[in-house]
């Protein structure tokens, strides 16, 4: 299955979703190592890029050889900011900006960005205009069904932003009311697809290829957008990837090569963040030794010292205990 954003055609059609906190270079490098598509940025405050604070800075920094084609996310509630920070994603390589209008936390809606401005379609329209026109590279949007279930608006939001210009819709399969409670509504997706003649991706609880067809058939949507799966699965983006192209699925990783993933990502946690690295990293060594015996300990480690040697020498001792006893 072949997806293009306006004349930028993607490597497959299974997208990584933005996540705060989590899809900064070194994971997004991984993904893309392991056959991942298209990588989306953190959810960058596009007021906070306009002032040069660091730690948003830091999120726009991306390697073209070995991440393009690459998103970068931007969220906001002044058409002409939103405009500005655009101008200065495009100037550093990305490929596309994509705008957020799906964040449901309170810290982002309470500024009235992210999803928050499902409420006001008119605000939106500005704000899709005012990025359309400022770059020359496909604007995308990321939404969710609606503000509340009285609400659920994504259809006729579908419907402005693609007049105005927006490339390529990902509409997550839950209000903002509903956080990541309960399932998320595939079905309800179909709405917008069928209102809209440009991609869209189906978004939420697509975990497994089972979930994957189902979404698919149910939402009719072009392509697939995961995230919270890929946490400590980096490969299921190329694996979902294959599966949407009809190709041979590559292999889950086998222990092995799951301790080489985990140590490669390690490293260049280090190299990006220096010897904050190993504290960002802890959740990453929670994930990907989830479900393994001895994660536990594994986990007290790495959340219990900032030494990146004791950590590294507890990954390959985990590891290697899981390899002889498999």
């Amino acid at each position: 299955m072949q997806l293009k954003v306006g004349s930028l055609k993607l490597p497959h059609a299974a997208v990584l979703a933005p996540m705060s906190g989590i899809t900064d270079q070194p994971f997004r490098r991984i993904v893309r190592l392991l056959g991942g598509g298209l990588v989306v940025s953190e959810m960058v405050a596009s007021h906070a890029i306009l002032h040069s604070i660091k730690k948003e800075i830091r999120k726009l920094k991306f390697s073209a050889k070995e991440e393009a084609p690459f998103s970068i996310q931007l969220a906001g509630w002044e058409p002409a900011i939103m405009a500005e920070a655009a101008k200065i994603a495009e100037q550093l390589g990305a490929s596309i900006i994509d705008i957020n209008l799906g964040c449901p936390a309170k810290k982002v809606t309470g500024k009235f960005s992210g999803s928050a401005l499902m409420q006001t379609p008119e605000l939106v329209a500005e704000i899709c205009s005012a990025v359309v026109n400022a770059t020359n590279i496909p604007v995308t949007l990321k939404m969710r069904l609606g503000w509340d279930d009285l609400n659920k608006n994504a259809p006729e939001i579908g419907i402005l932003a693609e007049e105005i210009g927006i490339k390529m819709l990902a509409v997550h399969g839950r209000t903002r009311n509903q956080m990541y409670r309960g399932k998320a509504d595939w079905y309800e997706i179909r709405k917008t697809v069928e209102r809209v003649s440009i991609p869209v991706l189906v978004n939420g609880d697509i975990n497994n290829f089972h979930n994957v067809r189902t979404a698919m058939v149910q939402s009719g949507a072009q392509g697939v957008m995961i995230g919270r799966a890929s946490q400590g699965r980096p490969w299921i983006l190329g694996q979902v990837g294959d599966f949407l192209s009809n190709r041979k699925i590559r292999e889950t990783p086998t222990v092995r090569k799951i301790k080489e993933i985990m140590l490669t990502h390690l490293e260049d946690m280090l190299t990006c963040y220096g010897s904050n690295g190993i504290r960002l990293a802890r959740k990453h060594i929670a994930w990907y030794s989830h479900g393994m015996p001895g994660s536990a300990s594994l986990r007290d480690v790495a959340n219990n010292t900032h030494n990146a040697n004791i950590v590294f020498e507890a990954v390959q001792r985990f590891f290697d205990e899981q390899i002889e006893a498999a």
